[in-house]
């Protein structure tokens, strides 16, 4: 065998799948009630559904292993929330629990007794809200003082005289961030506050434990459904304000909700699909037309998704929001390949029964398919690496709903094509399945010629009518690509794609805006516009935790302290004038009271002096005994844009942390959100270069023709960049979500390609142009069909209000449009570019004629074996052109020719016994037939 052969894999797997579609032949039932039965079976997980849905957004869409995370294990560890008697908002380790409230002025200021007289009135009734007997907001609030409710508002207490106070923001009384509480401010000098324009209410209920969270999240629920009539019924007349509102809960109940929402949008998309296919492969043929075919082709995937996603809710496998978009995928995945067999099907002589026509159909067309959906496949476990549990769900759900996708289209669609072979071969109607008669009679009706005549098939006839767009791919646009000015045409063309692809990845956002993540038009879309509008000056307060034990009554610690706290405090999105530190605070009353703070005992001693002063600050340091384990401080964040400023601000302030001589964790819950910023890039760049390597190692295994792999390892590549760079034109952030759909990218960026590469490694032609025509003409018209199926079934999600759903659609449109580009037009003209020499194994044997070699060696080893295949691939009345004294120099498949000389031609012999002269003109007629067609590649030299 030559060195550069390489169908070691491709070869035995063809002859597997050809004996595959023998036995599905001859046994089609048990191949249908099959995968019917466990389909059935492991359906009944869907029972699992609502139990195995993740609905919390932090084990959705931050990394596993977020840094922001580890910090938070040590905030909780070292300073408990307590909600019960001493609660502060700043001082949280988590989001919480919570309602909240913007009231937006529509003058120019809020700031009045008549305004907060009627916010008084809509406090009052927020706080007499009652979801059952005994559980209401004045037995779930989180409390201060000990005993009372912690204001909505902390300017709620001053309704009476808010006209004649002096407000300084963001800090109010050196205590008070009126940042989370007061927006669009407009100051004056010191920064004290002319007017606002939108004031916020917050209602934090306690969690403590699960029969208060369980309570907790019951009165929000109450909360939601009842605040929009209690705003109107209010009637505050007095002022013109719009009222917002949102709670801790509200964004995963809209992507619970969306679970059920994309019920009919699936149900849309299969019914499309349906008709879709039905059309594409609709005849005027009583016989030949595939209308169920169709309906069961579609179906197929169907039953792979029941059977995959029945059997993971079964395994107790946790279903994330992200999974919803997977049927959406599958249904596409399933389509294509049913259109492929369906085109293979049609390429099959008529005339030949329907164990050879499924034998010749899977010969064909399951390598291919098995590689696509191999890559498929492999892609999405690849995406089990990511360190986000919803790519991780999405992937571990989908990859295992392709394996059954596959397995059933082997299987249950091939047991349908192989039962309506049967039903073609003995001519029965596509719909009632009767016998069709072939003579018309004359007093029969048009209705018996519609559904019971077909006129019987042309003498000459062997192959089914092709699909009109067969033919224009192999007549017209086959011969159009491969003309030198096209291929010209086709370059500048790519080299424009790629210029523009590269220059929108510059452009292309990183992380998720949580925000995006509500339904459009939902009422938490509003109040996070509104939030975003006036709340959006002032950033988090950060906390800045020393970790580790220090002598805090040593001036030389305080010192390194103080100069820590400087440089965060020098950052430019850090606010310096409002930070607040206990160890400052303690300097302060100790040098004004004349106190001693330095030595270890001094330092305790006046210590319960600063609680006094300041009970909050207790909260602030972690103390076991005579030891500080642990303190922290607050600092002011500004400036904060966008998602990247925030990205910029954490990598600022990690980095002062890390060089810092006392070690300091920086933390605020909405790190654990940023820390995406940090792996999203990453993860995704290891995705890809993991995945394109595989892909590249499928491709070399199955396609016998280590150039035409690079070609579609590059296609991968390629779309992989169009998609990204466009993604950046279109909006689309890099993200969990997007992420998501990118590893399906990696995917089915390979498939339009690997079907072209294979088809045109496998074509009989001569010539890379004659080629590439004759694999647009075998697949062209599939991945037509396919693409645009995929496209019709996603489309409905175009005009969905989940930017989950929008986001899958404009990346898959994306991924399609750019993998049918590569497949039908990039691809097939770089194939032609290596021309003659990346045939199967590019090496020319010297030229010599056919008459050079003596008569008695032209001979097929097994001339009765074979004849059965020379008949198939004869067409009936061809006239060979090559006589025996053909040249031979465009014989350039060395490993084939190096077996011919090697004794595939002997000399002739029939049963053992060389055959005598009188019948040696004759066989040597039959002989010389028989190498005609090999050299023109039309039989196999592997034949048993």
């Amino acid at each position: 065998m030559s060195a550069c052969h390489t169908d070691c894999l491709e070869k035995p797997l063809s002859k597997g799948f050809r004996y595959l579609g023998k036995v599905i032949a001859r046994h089609p039932w048990w191949f249908v009630v099959v995968p019917v039965t466990l389909s059935v079976g492991f359906g009944a997980g869907f029972c699992f559904l609502e139990e195995r849905q993740i609905s919390n957004l932090e084990n959705q869409f931050t990394p596993v292993e977020g840094a922001a995370k580890k910090e938070r294990d040590f905030v909780r560890i070292h300073f408990p929330v307590n909600y019960s008697g001493h609660f502060s908002v700043e001082r949280m380790y988590e989001e919480g629990t919570f309602a909240s409230l913007v009231i937006v002025s529509t003058s120019d200021n809020l700031l009045n007794k008549s305004v907060f007289e009627d916010l008084y009135t809509l406090d009052k009734a927020v706080r007499n809200l009652t979801c059952d007997p005994g559980i209401g907001f004045h037995q779930l609030c989180a409390k201060v003082n000990d005993s009372m409710c912690l204001l909505a508002n902390p300017l709620l207490a001053f309704v009476r005289i808010i006209e004649e106070m002096t407000l300084t923001y963001p800090m109010f009384q050196d205590t008070i961030s009126l940042g989370l509480y007061l927006g669009g401010v407009t100051l004056g000098p010191q920064n004290t506050v002319l007017k606002a324009r939108a004031l916020r209410l917050l209602y934090y209920l306690r969690d403590e434990n699960d029969q208060e969270r369980a309570n907790s999240l019951r009165w929000l629920d109450h909360f939601i459904i009842t605040i929009p009539k209690k705003i109107r019924d209010l009637q505050l007349k007095s002022i013109q304000v719009s009222v917002y509102y949102s709670t801790s809960i509200s964004l995963e109940k809209q992507l619970e909700s969306n679970t059920k929402t994309v019920i009919p949008y699936f149900s849309i998309t299969y019914v499309v699909t349906i008709l879709f296919s039905i059309a594409s492969c609709m005849r005027l043929d009583n016989i030949r037309n595939k209308v169920w075919v169709a309906a069961f082709g579609v179906l197929s995937p169907g039953l792979a998704i029941l059977t995959s996603f029945g059997l993971l809710l079964i395994c107790g496998v946790p279903f994330s929001i992200t999974v919803v978009n997977s049927p959406f995928l599958i249904l596409g995945v399933g389509v294509d390949n049913m259109f492929i067999l369906i085109s293979c099907w049609q390429q099959t002589k008529l005339r030949s029964n329907v164990e050879e026509r499924m034998a010749d159909t899977y010969q064909d067309a399951a390598v291919s398919i098995t590689i696509t959906t191999l890559t498929d496949i492999i892609a999405f476990y690849i995406g089990l690496m990511t360190h986000f549990p919803s790519v991780q769900s999405f992937c571990l759900y989908s990859g295992t709903a392709l394996v059954f996708c596959y397995l059933y289209c082997i299987c249950f669609f091939g047991a349908v094509l192989a039962l309506n072979g049967r039903r073609e071969s003995e001519n029965r109607h596509w719909l009632t399945c009767l016998k069709v008669s072939e003579t018309q009679e004359p007093q029969n009706g048009p209705s018996y010629t519609t559904c019971c005549f077909q006129e019987s098939l042309d003498a000459t006839q062997e192959y089914e009518i092709e699909h009109p767009i067969t033919g224009f791919f192999q007549k017209y646009y086959g011969p159009f690509l491969t003309n030198y000015w096209t291929k010209l045409l086709v370059f500048f063309l790519y080299l424009a794609y790629f210029i523009v692809s590269v220059f929108g990845c510059v452009q292309i956002q990183e992380g998720i805006d949580i925000r995006h993540l509500a339904n459009h038009g939902s009422y938490l879309t509003h109040y996070f516009n509104v939030d975003a509008l006036y709340f959006s000056e002032y950033g988090p307060r950060v906390m800045v935790v020393i970790s580790n034990k220090m002598d805090y009554w040593e001036i030389k610690t305080r010192q390194d302290i103080e100069a820590c706290m400087q440089e965060l405090e020098g950052n430019y999105y850090v606010a310096k004038e409002f930070s607040v530190s206990w160890l400052r605070s303690y300097e302060r009353l100790s040098a004004a009271a004349g106190l001693n703070i330095t030595g270890k005992v001094n330092f305790f001693k006046h210590l319960n002096k600063l609680y006094t002063a300041y009970p909050a600050f207790k909260q602030d340091l972690d103390l076991h005994g005579n030891e500080v384990q642990a303190s922290r401080f607050f600092i002011q964040t500004f400036h904060l844009i966008t998602g990247r400023n925030g990205k910029d601000m954490l990598i600022q302030l990690r980095e002062i942390a890390a060089i810092c001589s006392v070690k300091l964790i920086v933390y605020h819950p909405i790190f654990i959100y940023l820390d995406q910023y940090f792996i999203i890039i990453q993860t995704a760049i290891q995705n890809i270069m993991v995945a394109t390597a595989v892909m590249l190692v499928i491709s070399l295994l199955f396609i016998p023709n280590p150039l035409c792999s690079l070609w579609v390892t590059f296609a991968i590549i390629s779309i992989i960049l169009g998609v990204i760079g466009f993604m950046g034109y279109w909006k689309v952030n890099l993200d969990s979500i997007s992420m998501i759909t990118l590893v399906i990218c990696i995917g089915f960026s390979v498939d339009s390609s690997a079907h072209i590469a294979y088809a045109y490694v496998s074509s009989k032609k001569v010539t890379a142009n004659d080629r590439v025509i004759d694999a647009l003409h075998v697949l062209g018209c599939p991945i037509v069909q396919g693409a645009s199926s995929t496209v019709l079934g996603i489309l409905a999600l175009s005009v969905a209000d989940s930017y989950i759903f929008k986001t899958f659609f404009k990346i898959m449109f994306l991924v399609i449009t750019f993998g049918v580009l590569h497949g039908l037009i990039f691809i097939p003209v770089f194939l032609t570019l290596l021309g003659e020499y990346e045939i199967t194994c590019v090496k020319k044997i010297k030229p010599q004629t056919v008459s050079i070699i003596a008569t008695t060696e032209i001979f097929w080893p097994c001339p009765e074996a074979c004849e059965n295949q020379v008949r198939m691939q004869e067409l009936p009345g061809y006239v060979s052109p090559m006589t025996c004294g053909v040249n031979v120099a465009d014989l350039y498949n060395f490993y084939c020719y190096k077996d011919w000389k090697s004794g595939a031609f002997m000399d002739v012999t029939e049963n053992g016994v060389k055959v005598e002269d009188e019948y040696k003109n004759t066989q040597l007629q039959y002989r010389r037939r028989m190498l005609q067609l090999y050299l023109e590649g039309k039989i196999d030299p592997d034949c048993p």
